[in-house]
């Protein structure tokens, strides 16, 4: 389709006699596009790439449009030459110029200016049937439609004293996100758009909320977890999407190593002990345990869950939601899931001994008990369940398996570069340093399929620490997290890193992307 898409423009370009210009890696002067109303720009699809004296040239869809071409040359006073290009870059090209909904944002400033209307000193209230109201709905829908389609996974709205700053995560990397000048003198409006949609109290802006949006995108409905923060210039919103299509991964798909698979297959089939899965916030813990519960989620089985805040809604599985307003903690939760007969329960984190000491008791009374811990690495979960207070014994005898993980971006498949390695990474890749005919892969340049960050899509690296007889009386004797990692790489076991390593000879990520995750030192 985008081959057809250029040969009409190439029929074009020949008959009206106008040259066809990419604006695929093109550098744009923000001071030409001062001089082009936003609306304008998106109205006729047109946007400025240089000047040479008098003759300011244009990016356009088409040459037929000469009624546009007419209006901007009285509106510029000067001649204006067009250029050809597909639609497709042209429109990435006005987002980046204008910012995001920059033509909404454009007519709300120009509602204004006749209205005469402060908006700076306007209240937040909730949305009437008017045209500010509409278009405010508009450029909210906008953002959540666009961090959609860029694959973000939050959208941060951080409001400064001079600006309202809108930020993406994509691939686990916040991106500054083009947005119209005017957006500040919105602040408010677009603040209680969201906080209404995710049905918060828009009065209460002292303490923080939390809320949730369901939102249709074309025929895919997406659920959005939403957080409002009071900062010094107002509330800081983060928004964390929630696909529903992702949120079936089996374990096969989350990238685990081939030697793992069975291994956790083996422990999630288990009558009854603990297993934790351990890493940073953001690094796809929930999303590992689901897929956990996916693959033993059988009718014979009551599975039940308490989780601060339920991510994704599983189906034939009971889950929880926390409220510590009302009492309902973790540990509160736990203690009423227990009288509900339950097969396998999950605890979204241990954070506090109640929550721990209760995880621990109901695995030794024939449950099978899923939950997450913040530690570095899979044998330091182990010494933090005792600096919590738990006693060594209950420990050793409960915790099956401690899974560490991380997240690392993949190296866009349509500008990586490949290289010769040097041997000091060889030695870090290979114990055999021998090997001169291995490539490994670095970020390129960067291209429009990875929005010029050399990455696209994310990856599980992993540690799998499964305890044994002899690692169990390292437990009990309170040995340090250094013996029994010490311990559990003499009997076999791989690291973050070395997993990470595994992945780059694969071509899948870089070096740099497995230092940036893991914390070992670089030896050499």
């Amino acid at each position: 389709m985008k081959h057809q898409h250029i040969e009409d423009l190439s029929v074009l370009s020949k008959k009206f006699n106008i040259p066809i210009e990419s604006l695929v890696d093109k550098k744009l002067d923000d001071k030409l596009a001062l001089k082009i109303p936003a609306k304008f720009a998106y109205q006729y699809k047109i946007v400025p790439i240089r000047q040479e004296n008098h003759h300011l040239f244009v990016a356009v869809t088409n040459g037929f449009d000469l009624h546009a071409l007419d209006d901007l040359r009285l509106l510029l006073e000067c001649e204006i030459k067009p250029v050809l290009c597909p639609e497709k870059e042209l429109l990435k090209a006005l987002k980046n110029l204008y910012g995001v909904g920059a033509e909404t944002m454009q007519a709300l400033s120009d509602e204004d200016k006749k209205s005469g209307k402060i908006v700076k000193a306007a209240v937040p209230q909730a949305p009437t049937d008017g045209s500010e109201d509409a278009s405010i709905i508009k450029f909210v829908n906008q953002v959540i439609r666009e961090a959609f389609f860029e694959r973000a996974t939050d959208i941060h709205i951080e409001p400064y004293e001079d600006d309202l700053v809108v930020r993406y995560r994509v691939d686990g990397i916040l991106h500054d996100i083009p947005t119209p000048s005017a957006i500040k003198n919105f602040q408010s409006a677009i603040i209680s758009r969201i906080k209404i949609m995710s049905d918060m109290n828009i009065a209460e802006k002292r303490l923080p909320q939390d809320g949730r949006i369901q939102f249709n995108i074309d025929k895919e409905t997406i659920d959005l977890r939403v957080s409002s923060l009071p900062i010094i210039h107002g509330e800081s919103i983060d928004l964390r999407i929630l696909p529903r299509s992702q949120m079936y991964l089996s374990l096969e798909q989350l990238g685990l190593p081939e030697i793992y698979l069975g291994s956790i297959e083996s422990l999630i089939k288990k009558p009854h002990g603990i297993m934790l899965v351990t890493g940073p916030t953001g690094h796809g813990k929930t999303t590992t345990l689901y897929a956990c519960l996916s693959k033993i989620n059988t009718p014979d089985k009551k599975i039940i869950t308490v989780e601060d805040p339920v991510e994704y809604q599983l189906k034939r599985i009971n889950q929880v939601p926390v409220h510590p307003k009302i009492g309902l903690t973790f540990a509160n939760g736990l203690r009423s899931i227990l009288r509900q007969d339950p097969d396998i329960i999950m605890v979204g984190e241990i954070r506090d001994q109640e929550t721990a000491e209760i995880a621990i008791r109901s695995s030794l009374t024939g449950h099978l008990v899923f939950s997450t811990l913040h530690t570095n690495d899979a044998p330091g979960a182990v010494t933090r369940l005792i600096d919590m207070g738990i006693e060594p014994y209950l420990v050793s005898s409960s915790v099956e398996a401690i899974l560490a993980q991380r997240l690392v971006r993949l190296v866009c498949p349509k500008c990586k570069v490949s290289y010769k390695p040097s041997q000091e990474i060889l030695a870090h890749l290979y114990n055999d340093t021998a090997d001169n005919d291995f490539v490994i892969y670095k970020a390129g340049p960067g291209c429009e399929e990875c929005r010029h960050t050399g990455y696209k899509g994310r990856t599980g690296i992993y540690e799998l620490l499964i305890l044994d007889d002899d690692l169990r009386r390292l437990v009990l004797e309170k040995m340090s997290t250094g013996n029994i990692r010490k311990e559990a790489l003499a009997k076999g076991m791989t690291t973050l890193r070395q997993d990470g390593f595994r992945k780059v000879k694969a071509g899948l990520t870089t070096i740099e992307e497995v230092y940036r995750v893991t914390q070992e030192e670089v030896i050499g």
